[in-house]
């Protein structure tokens, strides 16, 4: 049933940034995987080798849809392990004794970064940005000029405040200065076309939940001549670049999903931010003081999925995400600090946000309505408008 703001639906999912729905097509292609196709891929016998043929043909899809060579497709457990593996192999395969990140990054490429820079492994530098999160490309420069073959790790969009990296001119900047440029595309994979052909890097990371496959599954993409150590041993799956037995049916959902993304992408993009636009205009029209973290509400420069809102100084703001739930609306949020309730976000902390104000992330995909945008303002409106009155 289609909801509208005077009765509450089932629920109302807006966190598709932390994992999207999966597509019945995608549900259909895992199936037989699950169920009737059972052999083991690296076993010689009939069974193995036609479930080794169908994860050679997901990576042929996934390679075709990126620009790719098949051979430069690993499918991992997900973007952090793929994350994991392209900061710890090539760093540690190539000899590298700097990096270069931002203070905005996923933790998936914070951690292991800080990890081996807590260890003397490497030096980690930071590229400044500003109070909107834009990255100060020229300190980038500035930085390389000094420390040539670095690692460079620089996400294309922002999971927390949507914001949109020019990852053509970082992969310049790092080709100019012979470093290793690995992005993450979590967020943008599936909704933006990637052709790696263009780009200047040497590793780039999907995960399938985010494009509505299934979770447990996502592949890195490194570039044809980078070595990298492995991670785990035990095995030569993965052409030695990750043992362990493959997950079959999560590869094959991973690489329909994709397919299916690409194919939809210009319906999906104009509906999304036909969404997007809508949270906007109505938040501003009913709730006093509402503003918009990063470059969240600019659609030229942010996520089309994202949106992260920033909401007034109120009694409501610890309970927030509580009171969202009981009226059936699955968000995330947090704020610049650590409170009781919730984990403070390091991404709005780094941009030096009032503390003091809540943040939610309403994040949409193509399975979301109008309808269901116009419940959600109307329930956060009623959170607030005691305050505004």
């Amino acid at each position: 049933m289609t909801p509208n703001p005077s009765s509450a639906p089932a629920f109302v999912y807006f966190d598709n940034a932390a994992t999207t729905p999966l597509d019945p097509e995608v549900l259909e292609a895992m199936l037989p995987f699950l169920s009737q196709h059972y052999g083991n891929p690296s076993s010689l016998h009939g069974p193995g080798r036609q479930v080794r043929a169908a994860i050679e043909n997901a990576r042929k899809t996934v390679a075709h849809l990126l620009n790719a060579a098949p051979a430069e497709i690993s499918f991992t457990s997900g973007g952090t392990e793929a994350d994991n593996y392209a900061a710890f192999g090539s760093i540690r395969t190539l000899g590298l004794k700097h990096a270069i990140t931002s203070p905005l990054e996923h933790h998936a490429v914070l951690h292991p970064l800080q990890a081996m820079a807590k260890t003397g492994e490497i030096e980690l530098h930071y590229v400044r940005h500003d109070a909107q999160g834009r990255l100060d490309l020229g300190h980038l420069e500035e930085l390389l000029a000094t420390q040539p073959r670095t690692f460079v790790s620089l996400m294309h969009a922002n999971n927390e405040i949507g914001n949109l990296n020019d990852i053509e001119a970082i992969g310049d900047i790092c080709a100019r200065h012979q470093a290793v440029f690995h992005t993450d595309t979590v967020q943008t994979m599936g909704h933006y076309r990637h052709d790696v052909q263009k780009l200047k890097n040497q590793f780039l990371v999907g995960s399938a939940h985010k494009f509505h496959g299934p979770k447990g599954v996502g592949f890195l993409y490194t570039r044809s001549g980078m070595q990298v150590s492995p991670l785990i041993h035990g095995g030569s799956q993965e052409r030695n670049v990750r043992s362990g037995t493959e997950n079959v049916y999560g590869i094959v959902g991973l690489a329909k999903a994709l397919e299916i993304a690409i194919r939809d992408l210009a319906a999906h993009q104009a509906h999304v931010q036909g969404l997007k636009d809508r949270f906007i205009e109505k938040l501003r029209a009913e709730i006093d003081d509402v503003q918009f973290n990063g470059l969240s509400a600019q659609a030229d420069q942010s996520l089309y999925t994202v949106l992260s809102v920033s909401l007034p100084l109120s009694p409501i703001n610890e309970m927030l995400l509580f009171n969202l739930d009981i009226s059936k609306i699955a968000a995330s949020g947090g704020s610049a600090c650590t409170s009781g309730a919730q984990a403070g976000s390091h991404v709005l902390e780094a941009l030096g946000c009032d503390p003091d104000r809540a943040t939610v992330r309403f994040s949409m995909s193509k399975m979301n309505t109008a309808a269901e945008v116009d419940y959600a303002v109307a329930q956060l409106a009623k959170l607030y408008r005691p305050v505004a009155a």
